[in-house]
């Protein structure tokens, strides 16, 4: 049976390959959802992929997950540093969770250093460009098969 994992994106995500290109690159969200669809399916997880910019629409898509879903990859984008409403709705699930970011937040401005977050997931994956999501899904696959 195929194992559905949620990829939840936080705010400003949807202006992947209009901001910043020297540190979020070129693709697009559109693209890297198709990516992870692609790249689920080749590894037997079936991918739901979402992003939104409102904390409150994030807390609830965690909310929903319980039942729904085997495990979370959650790029929480600027809430990673201030919500303790993810935080807590992270440990309400307790689902297998992986933490993503695109860029190392342990290499930039102090504020960005610290995750709120951390302390509900399984592990975190960061500084690999779009490439972390792609090593996320395969961290996640290990942790619900084992």
């Amino acid at each position: 049976m195929t194992k559905k994992i949620l990829i939840i994106n936080g705010p400003n995500l949807n202006l992947l390959g209009e901001r910043e290109e020297s540190r979020y690159g070129k693709i697009t969200l559109d693209q890297l959802k198709n990516d992870c669809q692609l790249h689920g399916k080749s590894i037997g997880l079936e991918i739901e992929f979402e992003q939104s910019n409102v904390e409150g629409e994030i807390v609830t898509m965690i909310q929903k997950a319980k039942g729904n879903f085997e495990g979370i990859i959650i790029n929480a984008a600027a809430y990673t540093h201030t919500s303790i409403a993810i935080l807590d709705a992270l440990l309400a699930v307790k689902l297998p969770t992986i933490e993503i970011h695109i860029t190392n937040i342990y290499s930039r401005e102090d504020f960005r250093e610290k995750s709120l977050i951390s302390k509900a997931v399984n592990g975190i994956i960061c500084g690999f460009g779009i490439n972390g999501y792609i090593m996320s899904l395969d961290a996640i696959k290990k942790i619900i098969i084992n």
